[in-house]
């Protein structure tokens, strides 16, 4: 049996070579190598809460390789981002600058690359970071506004309305400096320019008479948009303002001097200040109500409200028609005819010594000119008009058969000036002599020796259509008549005028009515209806306006739209709605109401000449 000892000395013995084993290796000239631990980067991301540009965090993605990549979608300062990573790495720099997570801003414009090392630098790899971004700020202009702050004249702001693609509109009061406006915008974009002129919110004041544009362009200004900035000044229409030094227009044949100036708005050219002189026109409208209708004259021919130019104007009151309607739409109804012309016609606002007086309608003069009714110098103007209504240089004649039917008639002789029982004089007189002799003639259907020989059927046509469309008062032999001739050629119908009278406004005749024939009781007419082949061109013809209803009743409605601010204007300056004017048979509260009854009647009225002509 071993002795205690013996197992001390064996466990001697084991610690004694474990010892020299040691220091055996430890003598080793070769040293053993230790393999150093990888650097990597395990992830790469930008976060909101060092960048203060930055709306939301961007955590790149690895291509599993060596490259971090990612995109904002909006512009944002990418010259200066603060990078947050996660690495397993000693030292991580850029360009030997030496990198601290959520701290370092850099540059990431281009490709980064950020090497990453151990403590002894025995170990070391690159990463490249890619992020793409918007390269410019969008272009938006997101409100537009006049702010009372920065303009005096307005007495409270004025925000406009988007359009929801590139306009902003809005409206301003007469009483504004509405030709320095200063605008407060706000815009995502690098710059604002009118005109080329550098724009500063709340600062620059423009002329917003006309429609303006605003171009925004990025910060690099190698993109841009343009918005529209269109100003309905006052009520919308266009402005003429005429100064007479407050001498009264009072006579329809003085003259009284002054001058105008036109302010076209958004949709007129302007007119700088001319000379002029006006003077009344008109019959009852002139006589019977205070608003009055004027003609203006210039001294040369001059454009008004997009018109060709020339140097008569006729200002028409509209005062009984509370529509303000029925010469305007009768003029479209004659543009939509094959009638040699019809006089053009556009609203406007006039303001007589500064002072607002109404709507009116402004209108070319029915006269024979280059720019309106061009006919030879030797050709026929003839109005079919009043004995008591002509002016004392007037001349006119009474045909043998029409003054039978009406003996109060003349036919009054505008155009050209013609002497009594000159050669001129005679010529058109015994014209219509033969006319009216082949019309009632036994042989009137007879197209070599009735009455085709005389006129053109054409224009008959459609001269009496549309009087009998509006069922115009004064055309079924009254007044407003007009007819033109050219020797050589034949009688043809027009220019129409005058339908205020018109669509049932009238109280003293049937015209009132919607059913029931009008103007196919003038004499020449009924003896034309008595040929068939007339009267089945009538009806042929007839279905060309009636197929156009809706067109006339949609002019109507924008109409309607157009002068929605003008008419509130006008009846607060003239308070006929509601109340008797002559001679309305029927009349409403509002000027809506107005234009209603205007549409039923123009309705009701198509459908019953449809269900005659058919």
């Amino acid at each position: 049996m071993l002795s205690e000892n013996h197992y001390i000395f064996k466990g001697a013995i084991k610690k004694y070579f474990l010892l020299l084993f040691l220091i055996i290796i430890s003598c080793n000239k070769e040293d053993v190598v230790v393999a150093p631990i990888p650097v990597e980067m395990i992830s790469f991301s930008f976060l909101s809460e060092f960048n203060s540009t930055i709306t939301e965090d961007l955590v790149l993605t690895f291509d599993g390789v060596n490259t971090f990549s990612g995109a904002f979608d909006y512009f944002l300062d990418i010259e200066s981002l603060v990078a947050t990573y996660e690495s397993i790495a000693d030292n991580v720099t850029i360009n030997d600058v030496l990198q601290i997570s959520s701290v370092s801003s850099n540059n990431f414009k281009t490709t980064l690359e950020y090497v990453l090392s151990n403590a002894e630098n025995t170990s070391s790899k690159s990463y490249f970071i890619e992020v793409s971004y918007v390269t410019n700020l969008p272009i938006e202009m997101t409100s537009f506004s006049f702010l009372s702050e920065f303009n005096s004249t307005l007495t409270q702001d004025i925000n406009l309305t988007f359009d929801g693609v590139d306009t902003y509109s809005g409206s301003v009061n007469y009483l504004c400096n509405i030709e320095a406006l200063v605008a407060s915008f706000e815009i995502v974009g690098g710059s604002v320019k009118v005109n080329d002129i550098e724009q500063t919110t709340g600062v620059n004041g423009n002329d917003f008479n006309k429609v303006l544009a605003y171009i925004v362009s990025n910060n690099t200004t190698t993109d841009s948009k343009t918005y529209y900035i269109e100003i309905s000044y006052f009520t919308g229409l266009p402005r003429i303002l005429i100064n007479t030094n407050n001498a009264a227009i009072d006579s329809k044949e003085n003259y009284v001097e002054g001058s105008v100036t036109v302010k076209g708005g958004l949709y007129f050219e302007d007119l700088t200040t001319q000379e002029m002189k006006i003077r009344g026109r008109g019959n009852s409208t002139w006589f019977l109500h205070p608003k009055k209708p004027y003609q203006l004259k210039f001294g040369d021919k001059t454009p008004m409200l997009g018109m060709e130019e020339d140097k008569k104007w006729l200002f028409l009151a509209e005062y009984s028609d509370k529509s303000l309607m029925r010469n305007k739409i009768s003029l479209d109804l004659g543009a939509m005819s094959n009638l040699e012309y019809t006089p053009k016609a556009e609203y406007a606002e006039v303001f007589l010594n500064d002072k607002y007086n109404g709507t009116y309608l402004v209108t070319q003069k029915v006269e024979v000119k280059t720019n309106r009714l061009n006919l030879p110098d030797n050709g026929y103007l003839i109005e079919i008009d009043q004995d008591h209504r002509i002016d004392v240089d007037d001349v006119f004649f009474q045909p043998t058969i029409f003054s039978q039917f009406h003996s109060t008639n003349v036919f009054n002789i505008k155009e050209p000036s013609v002497d009594y029982n000159s050669a001129a004089f005679n010529l058109i007189k015994n014209y219509i002599n033969d006319f009216e002799a082949a019309l009632f003639g036994n042989n009137f259907k007879d197209s070599q020796v009735g009455y085709q020989r005389y006129i053109d059927v054409s224009s008959f046509i459609d001269w009496y259509l549309i009087q009998e469309i509006a069922k115009t008062v004064d055309a079924q032999w009254y007044s407003s008549i007009y007819f033109n001739y050219v020797p050589g050629e034949k009688i043809k119908m027009g220019p129409i005028w005058d339908f205020d009278l018109s669509y049932g406004n009238v109280d003293y005749a049937d015209s009132r009515y919607a059913e029931g024939f009008w103007v196919k009781e003038n004499p020449w007419y009924k003896r034309l209806f008595e040929d068939p082949n007339f009267e089945n061109q009538v009806k042929e013809r007839f279905m060309y306006f009636y197929n156009n209803t809706d067109v006339i009743l949609d002019k109507i409605d924008a109409y309607g739209e157009y002068l929605d601010r003008s008419q509130v204007k006008n009846y607060e300056t003239w308070p006929t709605l509601g109340v008797y004017i002559w001679p309305n048979p029927i009349w409403y509260n509002t000027h809506s109401e107005e234009v209603h009854h205007l549409k039923d009647w123009i309705t009701t009225r198509m459908n019953w000449l449809h269900g005659e002509f058919n």
